[in-house]
């Protein structure tokens, strides 16, 4: 199985054997990622099926950007699969699947 991998300012922050997929977007497990990189936000968003998200900002050396990442803490019965694995935005972090 291809690793799918998270980059964000040079700097590997998430890289998964498993993940899921959901609508386009790779969703890695909390376990694979760099949390050291990651601080969760005050942004929520809600999704019919899946629930409300919660967002994190990442920081690499200087450079930060908001919201680049967002999970489900609390899901619906249907996206339960997907609890707490977090998804990236593309235009503000490299996906890539090798």
């Amino acid at each position: 199985m291809p690793t799918a991998t998270a980059v964000f300012n040079g700097k590997t922050i998430a890289k998964a054997d498993n993940w899921e997929t959901v609508e386009g977007n790779v969703y890695f497990p909390p376990s694979s990622l760099d949390k050291s990189v990651f601080s969760v936000t005050d942004t929520h968003t809600g999704c019919h099926w899946k629930g409300t998200a919660s967002y994190y900002s990442i920081k690499v050396d200087d450079k930060e950007v908001k919201d680049a990442a967002w999970f489900y803490p609390e899901p619906k019965e249907k996206a339960m699969n997907i609890k707490d694995y977090v998804a990236f935005y593309k235009n503000k972090v490299e996906i890539s699947m090798a």
